[in-house]
């Protein structure tokens, strides 16, 4: 739940930026060429820019945005990308406000439809990076997605939804509040709301099932939380195989390397050999 904090009376719009990023991580482990190749479709099947779209329609509905428009692209050989313009306000209420609604919107012209493109810093994208490696046999899928918001919406409230949307053995988050806003007495405000930590705004099964640390900077108003799964289960990790199928020396390889992935990826830098 957002901690607002005293109502404040603007002079005009909330002019605040509010951004919230994610670097999400899904490991595998794919044994042979064949189940590499299988894993690739498999996400890109999963995570095409049809179900990347769905995903952040229900990012805008969360966080209470009108969409505007939506560009979406699905990539050859992998990998999809999804651009959604938001606006905090209904389209058709904003074009009633006559001419200085025109100051915040341009107008493209088809012969099909007319476009309304928001110029207010609102967006949510996401990207997509399916990878796999020809020699250790890991596989991963790295989704980076970025909501956007300004005035009175904030981006946590979809921080839980995305989250559980993925696949998330890993997720780095950024949070950042950036510009200011002018009350009615000309004084400055570079917030909003309370907030010490992101994990504040998690709910209480991904704080059961993450290990989290921040760094934080708060005379920034800058917040990075860093997770990863607690528990490690290598059945979970395996893509159209089990640890059964597998001998004793053969899982307690592809489990080191699994967890030197983990580490790697949580840190952001190479553990020496």
């Amino acid at each position: 739940m957002i901690k607002p904090l005293p109502r404040l009376k603007l002079q005009g719009f909330n002019n605040l930026t509010k951004s919230l990023s994610f670097n999400i991580y899904d490991l595998c482990y794919a044994v042979a060429d064949e189940q590499r190749q299988r894993y690739i479709e498999y996400i890109d099947e999963v995570y095409n820019a049809d179900r990347l779209t769905q995903i952040l329609t229900e990012v805008a509905n969360i966080i209470g945005a009108n969409i505007l428009n939506v560009a979406r692209q699905d990539y050859d050989p992998q990998g999809a990308s999804v651009t959604i313009l938001i606006s905090e306000e209904d389209v058709v209420d904003r074009r009633a406000a006559g001419p200085n609604f025109l100051s915040n919107v341009v107008r493209e012209h088809t012969p099909e439809a007319s476009v309304v493109a928001h110029l207010d810093k609102s967006h949510i994208t996401v990207h997509t990076y399916p990878e796999t490696h020809p020699h250790n046999g890991i596989a991963t899928f790295r989704a980076d997605i970025d909501v956007a918001t300004c005035g009175v919406i904030s981006p946590l409230k979809a921080l839980n939804y995305l989250i559980e949307s993925f696949e998330s053995d890993i997720v780095v988050t950024d949070y950042r509040v950036r510009g200011f806003t002018r009350d009615v007495k000309g004084r400055k405000h570079y917030i909003d709301h309370k907030i010490n930590s992101i994990q504040e705004y998690l709910s209480k099964p991904i704080r059961t099932r993450y290990e989290m640390i921040d760094v934080n900077v708060y005379q920034e108003n800058i917040f990075h939380t860093k997770m990863h799964v607690k528990e490690f289960d290598l059945d979970t990790y395996l893509f159209d195989a089990t640890a059964k199928s597998l001998s004793f020396k053969e899982r307690l390889r592809i489990e080191a390397q699994l967890k030197r992935e983990i580490e790697e990826l949580f840190h952001g830098r190479n553990l020496a050999d």
